[in-house]
């Protein structure tokens, strides 16, 4: 028999020179008005891409990058791309030196970005923010946008720039599955998750190193800094405020009777309409349902993937139970406020 050695970083290398522009990217990092980048593998699969595509082929120095040893234990530190695990790379952005930063999960398919002096972009301001600047991307410009999916808890930020760009949003249950079908279909060009999964029909997963290159392309194409192109965004879209906890290892006896109690609750006539003030703000309930999905390609109904409180002003409420394990499960809120006001943008968003 024969056995073959593939090169799957020089595979992966010329499928991106296909989707990106180089020059432009490369230019950004090492042009006269070139950026500082700190990119932070994790010791995951990542650190070799990391290596060869964004210091070998695109110019980086070689000390932009840290972490790139895959290592069996991820160097002792959980391979989590969030603001909890990733400190090193937050702490080194938060020093002003890097323009850029970014990091990845064990295999590659989640990241996190950070700007200048630790600005945190959310994964759901993240994919609102590539949809709106597909155009930087050369593949796009030739392969056209059928649509976006975005599991149900991400924001709906997406679906505001959806209906400027007049395209559909799917609204998938979460797990990736659900957008597999509507790659394949042709319906979906960009899909994404809350938790910092994003992808394009370029090869239909999720891909953290591809997200890390779109937004270097906007960048080079904008001519402005992280923060800069988000706060722009928020101006025009307005900012979805937007807050996840997690309840952990709660016996599964425990979480059947919270969320049974909570959709009794909700869907209770006497709690449609019902206003409730936080701060000065007052959330007007619009509708509450279980969500459910219709796959549009083959007609799947998937049920009970979650309560929605929806209130008039497009904010969310979302109660969803994640099996941890055989024995325990995770109680995951999520919460999201819309402010179309540009002077309140600047607020945490554990106040809003």
């Amino acid at each position: 028999f024969l056995v073959e050695i593939v090169d799957s970083v020089e595979i992966y290398l010329n499928l991106l020179r296909t989707i990106f522009d180089f020059s432009a990217i490369r230019n950004l990092l090492t042009g006269p008005n070139q950026i500082k980048i700190r990119i932070d593998a994790m010791n995951g699969v990542m650190g070799p891409y990391v290596r060869r595509i964004l210091c070998d082929e695109l110019g980086a120095p070689a000390n932009s990058a840290i972490n790139c040893i895959p290592l069996e234990d991820f160097g002792g530190q959980p391979p989590d791309p969030n603001l909890t695990y990733a400190t090193a790379l937050l702490e080194a952005m938060k020093g002003g030196e890097y323009g850029f930063g970014a990091a990845f999960d064990a295999d590659g398919d989640r990241y996190m970005i950070l700007g200048q002096n630790g600005f945190f972009v959310n994964a759901s301001d993240s994919l609102a923010i590539i949809a709106a600047n597909l155009s930087c991307i050369p593949y796009f410009c030739q392969m056209g946008v059928r649509g976006f999916g975005r599991s149900m808890p991400t924001s709906t930020a997406l679906d505001k720039v959806a209906k400027v760009m007049k395209v559909p949003v799917y609204e998938t249950p979460a797990g990736w599955r659900y957008f597999s079908n509507l790659m394949d279909s042709g319906r979906c060009s960009l899909c994404g998750e809350e938790s910092f999964g994003t992808g394009s029909d370029h090869l239909r997963e999720k891909d953290g190193l591809w997200a890390v290159l779109v937004w270097l392309s906007i960048l080079a194409a904008r001519k402005q800094s992280v923060e800069e192109i988000v706060r722009d965004h928020w101006a025009k879209f307005g900012r979805h405020y937007y807050c996840r906890f997690d309840y952990e290892a709660l016996e599964p006896r425990t979480a059947y009777f919270i969320m049974r109690d909570l959709e009794a609750l909700i869907t209770d006539k006497s709690f449609s309409h019902q206003q409730f003030a936080v701060g000065n703000n007052i959330y007007s309930v619009e509708r509450t349902d279980s969500f459910e999905y219709v796959d549009p390609v083959d007609g799947t109904v998937t049920k009970r993937q979650g309560l929605r409180i929806i209130f008039s002003d497009a904010s969310r409420l979302i109660f969803r139970m994640s099996a941890s394990s055989h024995v325990r499960a995770t109680l995951r809120i999520y919460a999201e406020s819309y402010e179309k006001d540009p002077s309140q943008h600047n607020k945490e968003p554990q106040v809003m």
